[in-house]
């Protein structure tokens, strides 16, 4: 069974042909180009790409903070583009974690690590009957009592993991979780990520860092706006087909192509692509 023919209830995000188009003083943005992707609940999705590919509107996207210029975005079993902004924020709150780079970008300054977890619960409106245990997951029992200024940088971002986590959301999103990190306390934070999809959450990291997608369960490959390829545990990068049948190729690939056109013919096996020689004609 494919992951997009996979029953709702395992696909916690969904996007169909999303574009979203940003307006700006030079012109129109198209910032992200037919996306066809989905996000299981169970496995831990990197998103990777070169500055500019789209990762940061994609992120946006699939936390119902932003809306697609045209496509269908679909969190937690709801379709994005028939929200109001009140529904969308409710949606947030109960459906969506999020961790930003920056640890002290999810944390409150006056607030303490139990307070964190309790403040996240009230919003989420669920029952958080005893933060220590939760804080004990993520190593952080014995910090319960302090303020995020009281934290190391791994510690906050640990803080800010538990938070994402409390009522167990349908998605956590992480924003280069491990860029400020060490390499031993980045282990810890991708350990844990990993421990929160298994108990059934879709995680979705976007990151440069080549150990976060080697520990990710799956890879989605950015560039230009488009899923380039998508890889997982089990295969080797997969090109990756819109619905419009347009075909994305990995960029080892890619490199054949230098005229950006191919010889398509049809077999048995498949269908198979190949550089134009010599005799094919040159496009006008």
């Amino acid at each position: 069974m494919r992951l997009s023919d996979a029953p709702g209830d395992q696909i916690a995000v969904r996007c169909e042909d999303v574009v979203r188009i940003y307006s700006s003083a030079t012109g129109d943005v198209h910032a992200l180009k037919g996306i066809d992707a989905v996000f299981p609940v169970g496995a831990v999705t990197a998103i990777v790409g070169p500055s500019g590919s789209g990762k940061s509107s994609l992120l946006r996207l699939l936390g119902g903070l932003d809306r697609p210029s045209a496509g269908r975005v679909e969190v937690a079993g709801v379709d994005l583009a028939g929200q109001r902004p009140r529904q969308l924020r409710a949606l947030r709150r109960r459906q969506v974690g999020f961790v930003f780079q920056r640890p002290s970008d999810n944390l409150v300054g006056y607030l303490t690590a139990a307070e964190h977890l309790q403040h996240a619960a009230a919003v989420r409106r669920c029952a958080l009957d005893d933060p220590v245990a939760l804080l004990d997951v993520v190593g952080l029992a014995r910090r319960a009592d302090h303020r995020p200024v009281q934290l190391s940088g791994g510690e906050q971002q640990r803080l800010a993991i538990a938070q994402a986590v409390v009522g167990e959301p349908r998605v956590v999103i992480a924003d280069e979780p491990t860029a400020e990190l060490d390499s031993d306390t980045g282990k810890r934070v991708l350990d844990l990520f990993s421990d929160v999809a298994s108990a059934g959450t879709a995680v979705i990291l976007a990151t440069h860092d080549a150990i976060a997608v080697n520990a990710a369960d799956r890879t989605l490959f950015l560039r230009h706006g488009a899923v380039q390829a998508e890889r997982t545990r089990r295969a080797q990068a997969l090109a990756v087909i819109d619905g419009a049948g347009r075909v994305q190729l990995p960029p080892e690939a890619l490199a054949l192509f230098g005229q950006r056109r191919a010889r398509v013919r049809v077999t048995d096996d498949g269908v198979l692509l190949t550089p134009p020689d010599d005799h094919d004609e040159e496009p006008s």
